[in-house]
């Protein structure tokens, strides 16, 4: 799908189940990407032919299996898993900080909204706010 954009393409591998197996699977996917639709399955002569034995082939031959995975055992995995990337911790480099908690901000007492909480935190020491003569302010009758 990707070479239909007819762009340079990087093609990355990430780990396999065993050596031979993925040995394969890049072979074939190799021949895939320069468009060589009729590479042989046997598998040529090299250093490393032993490791494909019995059948020295390309294509493996699928085998059935049983599914021996059951439910439970699934949801242990998938429990211990989930609990391993919660517990991983960032990269060094970087830079990663905790959400700060959700800010609450007290309500205003409909009482009288001019006098605060703490009376010491006005200059002086009442609680009230002092009314400044360039300011507007509604009249209170």
């Amino acid at each position: 799908y990707v070479k239909s954009f007819g762009v340079p393409t990087l093609v990355l591998g990430g780990g396999g189940y065993t050596i031979r197996n993925v040995a394969r699977c890049w072979a074939y996917e190799t021949a895939v990407l320069l468009d060589k639709k009729d590479i042989p399955n046997e598998i040529p002569y090299n250093d490393y032919y032993e490791y494909y034995a019995p059948d020295y082939e390309l294509h493996l031959t699928p085998t059935p299996e049983e599914n021996m995975n059951g439910k439970d055992a699934l949801e242990d995995v998938r429990t211990e898993l989930l609990q391993q990337l919660q517990d991983l911790q960032g990269a060094p480099s970087v830079a990663m900080q905790q959400v700060p908690p959700s800010f609450q901000r007290a309500e205003a007492t409909e009482e009288d909204p001019d006098v605060r909480e703490g009376a010491s935190k006005t200059r002086s020491g009442d609680g009230v706010r002092k009314q400044h003569p360039s300011e507007l302010y509604d009249e209170v009758d």
